[in-house]
């Protein structure tokens, strides 16, 4: 199976504005590859849909990141017979971080991913091959928040107050990859997570470390964390595809990676793990 790829617009009835995403999935055309902004894609612009009845997985990003960075993960799962949909979230994405690091984006991320969800399942393109049985969520740093708080994490502010979201029932499993757990301190915020978990981190994280996690991730109930999967010398960013050689420059955080770690080799091999995980639960 090779991967086609769209740019859709998610209309947001709450702020009255549109917000852009992009949509992997499964394609009997071969590929031509693609080039979004300074990104390629292994995928063709705008291909026919294989024909079939696949799984769809929301991509959340990182604070003030991008939705294209996530490139390796959607492309593997899109081959594999998913629909991947990876929105921008307004106000904490690279071009606006108005909301970054607040509330506010707290608030609006779990809602706007689940306005992916409903984009994919209505669209005219994919919503007839699109099974709303089997859903699921992946997310990066505050995009593992994201994730989590669809599958019923309960949120607080870091002043001590309650955050208003919304669980979408629909998702039926998460995968958390270096989350930003800080929200999910407050006693009892997991106790209403009931789907499966995969958490995959870097040993070598400064940003969201491993002793974080853990201490947010043993308030789950039993059963809920799959496995946790530290990965020797990978950091915080080690989990956006591989930059273009012309973005690989000092200063530059996200392309950057502890000493001896391989960016290229491990992107070459741990979206497997996902999918297995993924097809697993589903």
């Amino acid at each position: 199976m090779e991967s086609g790829v769209r740019q859709i617009a998610i209309r947001d009835p709450q702020s009255g504005s549109s917000f852009p995403a992009v949509v992997q999935y499964p394609s009997e055309a071969s590929s031509t590859g693609t080039s979004i902004g300074p990104y390629h894609f292994n995928a063709t612009l705008d291909a026919l849909i294989a024909p079939g009845h696949f799984p769809v997985c929301v991509i959340s990003h990182g604070g003030g990141g991008s939705h294209l960075l996530y490139r390796s993960i959607a492309g593997y799962l899109a081959r594999e017979g998913f629909i991947v949909v990876s929105p921008e979230h307004p106000g904490d994405n690279r071009n606006d971080g108005s909301l970054s690091n607040t509330d506010a984006a707290a608030a609006n991320r779990p809602r706007q991913a689940s306005l992916a969800i409903d984009a994919v399942l209505t669209d005219e393109f994919f919503g007839s091959v699109a099974d709303d049985r089997r859903i699921c969520a992946l997310g990066h740093s505050m995009g593992g928040y994201t994730a989590l708080a669809l599958v019923g994490g309960s949120p607080w502010s870091r002043t001590g107050s309650p955050i208003a979201v919304q669980a979408d029932a629909r998702v039926r499993a998460t995968v958390l990859l270096a989350p930003s757990m800080d929200w999910f301190l407050a006693p009892e915020s997991l106790a209403d997570v009931r789907s499966p978990i995969l958490v995959i981190t870097g040993a070598q994280d400064q940003i969201t470390p491993v002793q974080r996690i853990e201490q947010a991730l043993s308030t789950l109930p039993k059963g809920v964390l799959h496995d946790l999967i530290v990965v020797d010398g990978a950091g915080h960013y080690s989990f956006l595809t591989p930059f273009p050689a012309s973005m690989r420059r000092p200063g530059f955080l996200p392309a950057t990676d502890p000493d001896g770690f391989d960016r290229e080799r491990f992107h070459a091999q741990f979206p497997a793990t996902i999918h297995e995980f993924l097809i697993g639960v589903l």
